[in-house]
């Protein structure tokens, strides 16, 4: 059943004022801060064999105590956002071929929603871990009109809160991945305020930002570059920029394994104020020539 997404714009227009609401943790009698963490090598391979003691923690400068590590696959919900503006008309059908076999890599433990956004959204499959109406979902989707990203983006991040865990044993790793070909130009919703909120998130976002020759010097596509890979940055997430939709299979599957490949870090910070500011969170190694990628932050929880 499709969800028209439209009817919500008046309510996003509302809910861009309350941007600041639930601070980036979830409650288990105490604040607990959670990290989802890539860890690759020079050659940038995955590196799937380290346990808790390689890892230190640091938020703002002081080193933290970590209380939970885990490196098991665990469960995922992922917004799978695909542009059908009238620009990505001659390449949509390769799109959809490459988003329904990530679709197919699903485990049953896993849940997915398809997202399509051109100058309307729509919630075109809700939360599911049926690969077949997944994969119905996404080919259905037709192209037309402009492209209206940031609301697809604020929708996504607020559907995928539905399901932030309730405990530290409930974690499950939440994902936006999000298929463009150009700038938003018809959102009501602005950059800052996206922004705001998947830095509030606990979701990681993956940009694929799907340009063309001619795109490659336009201000539209840099601007939308410069969002994408911001958006991606901050949340511990990847952007991928081909030039041509046949690559689109390719990085689908290192989205796939890179979220199969994650750990994932729990924290109680040292800092008890609760004062809502932005706090800078730094994950390192003991072993050279690794690295570690992860969310850029989080922000204080408040006053209740």
């Amino acid at each position: 059943m499709r969800i028209r997404a439209t009817v919500v714009f008046a309510v996003l227009a509302l809910a861009a004022l309350g941007a600041h609401a639930a601070a980036q943790r979830f409650r288990v009698g105490v604040d607990l801060v959670s990290l989802n963490i890539t860890v690759t090598d020079g050659e940038r391979h995955f590196v799937t064999d380290l346990d808790q003691a390689h890892f230190e923690v640091f938020e703002d400068g002081a080193k933290q105590d970590v209380t939970f590590f885990s490196k098991t696959q665990l469960p995922i919900a992922l917004a799978l956002l695909l542009d059908t503006s009238a620009s990505m008309e001659e390449r949509l059908r390769t799109a959809q071929e490459a988003a329904v076999g990530f679709a197919r890599r699903l485990r049953p433990q896993d849940v997915a929603e398809v997202i399509d956004f051109d100058s309307k959204v729509e919630i075109v499959q809700a939360f599911s871990n049926d690969s077949k109406a997944l994969e119905t979902a996404i080919r259905n989707t037709t192209a037309g009109g402009s492209t209206s990203l940031y609301n697809a983006l604020y929708i996504s991040l607020k559907e995928l809160k539905k399901v932030q865990a309730r405990a530290a044993d409930e974690i499950r790793r939440q994902a936006v991945i999000v298929l463009s070909d150009g700038e938003d130009t018809s959102s009501l919703l602005g950059y800052d305020e996206v922004l705001d909120l998947a830095k509030r998130s606990e979701t990681v976002i993956y940009a694929i930002g799907l340009r063309s020759p001619r795109q490659e010097t336009g201000k539209g596509f840099r601007e939308a570059e410069f969002v994408l890979r911001t958006l991606s940055q901050e949340t511990g997430g990847r952007a991928f920029f081909p030039d041509q939709a046949a690559q689109l299979p390719g990085i689908y599957d290192q989205i796939s394994e890179e979220l199969a490949s994650q750990y994932t870090i729990g924290y109680t910070s040292n800092n008890q104020r609760r004062d809502g500011r932005w706090r800078r969170v730094v994950v390192r190694l003991d072993r050279q020539g690794l690295t570690a990628r992860t969310k850029q932050g989080y922000y204080a929880p408040t006053m209740q």
